[in-house]
């Protein structure tokens, strides 16, 4: 990968071709099913947020940042198989996911392999220091450890704000920060200034994941592009049920004893304003980040990407 200043439209169109490549090119044996992955691209939100923070003040990326970028949307792409095997989800953006097209056993193995493509693409950057900077497998870990707090949760009607702000703390916050702080370390070596990228990335994963958990219970199929109203059922207690059950302990008996039919757990979380609560927490979250990114004190256009990228985690599918 070249090490010379790209502008951000550029590396951004260079990131989605290598995503694709790697999927295009893999194994014969694999190749159906990682092709079939190209379908379902998102909006890069965190290949952007990788690129951003490697804008240097001319508005230049770094050939590296590029890399990164890839490696870091491989990697989501990673997390998103297993996640639709765990929820034995049936669509992702509209299209029918791999485990329900290619059975669960298939998506296992791709799943695997797009994390191997993801750290062989990670070390591909020219400057080494920073992929060590990165510590790429602290933050596999925490995604880890993330999603099994979140299937040994499964069922826990009992389960704390505090506790489940901990386990989206892994689950979906790693990821961005890791993003962010991949972006940072190409372009920053203070460690202050790389603190606060971390911080910002970290809290807007959790504005984002607060914001999703909403769209479970405000937004059809269609809108979503994915499985809606399903967590409950799957087992997966969000914010909106946690704050329902903390104002219902009758509610909360009758789901552990499984006589609360999904409908009437919907109606609850309506009720008790469970919705808009995640929301007013997540609204927190997004003053908390902007603090942090208005102590970076960046040129216009990457504050204005990064703040875009905020408002997206915040506004969801509203923005």
């Amino acid at each position: 990968m070249t090490n010379l200043s790209l502008n951000f439209e550029t590396a951004m169109e260079q990131t989605r071709e290598e995503v694709d490549r790697v999927l295009l090119s893999a194994p014969l044996l694999l190749r159906t099913y990682t092709s079939h992955l190209t379908l379902t691209h998102g909006k890069f939100i965190r290949a952007k947020a990788v690129l951003a923070c490697a804008m240097d003040a001319e508005g230049g990326v770094h050939g590296d940042a590029v890399v990164f970028a890839a490696a870091i949307e491989l990697l989501h792409l990673a997390t998103l198989v297993h996640d639709d095997i765990m929820d034995d989800a049936a669509l992702r953006r509209g299209v029918a996911t791999l485990q329900k097209k290619f059975g669960k056993r298939t998506a296992v193995i791709c799943g695997d392999y797009l994390l191997a493509a993801a750290l062989k693409e990670f070390a591909k950057v020219e400057d080494t220091d920073s992929y060590k900077n990165l510590n790429v497998s602290n933050y596999v870990e925490q995604i880890c450890m993330g999603e099994l707090r979140q299937s040994a949760n499964n069922f826990n009607y009992h389960l704390s704000m505090f506790r489940y702000l901990s386990i989206i703390n892994g689950k979906t916050a790693a990821l961005f920060e890791a993003s962010y702080f991949a972006g940072a370390v190409v372009a920053e070596r203070d460690e202050k200034r790389l603190r606060l990228y971390r911080r910002l990335g970290r809290y807007t994963g959790i504005i984002f994941q607060l914001t999703d958990d909403c769209i479970d219970y405000e937004c059809d199929t269609r809108a979503a592009g994915k499985n809606v109203q399903s967590d409950y059922e799957q087992g997966v207690i969000t914010l909106p049920v946690i704050h329902t059950f903390d104002h219902n302990p009758e509610l909360k008996k009758r789901a552990e004893a499984g006589e609360l039919p999904t409908e009437e757990l919907l109606d609850a979380v309506k009720k008790s304003d469970g919705v808009g609560f995640t929301h007013q927490t997540a609204k927190r979250y997004y003053e908390k980040a902007m603090a942090a990114l208005n102590d970076l004190h960046f040129a216009e256009p990457k504050e204005v990407l990064l703040k875009e990228l905020l408002d997206k985690a915040y506004y969801g599918l509203k923005k």
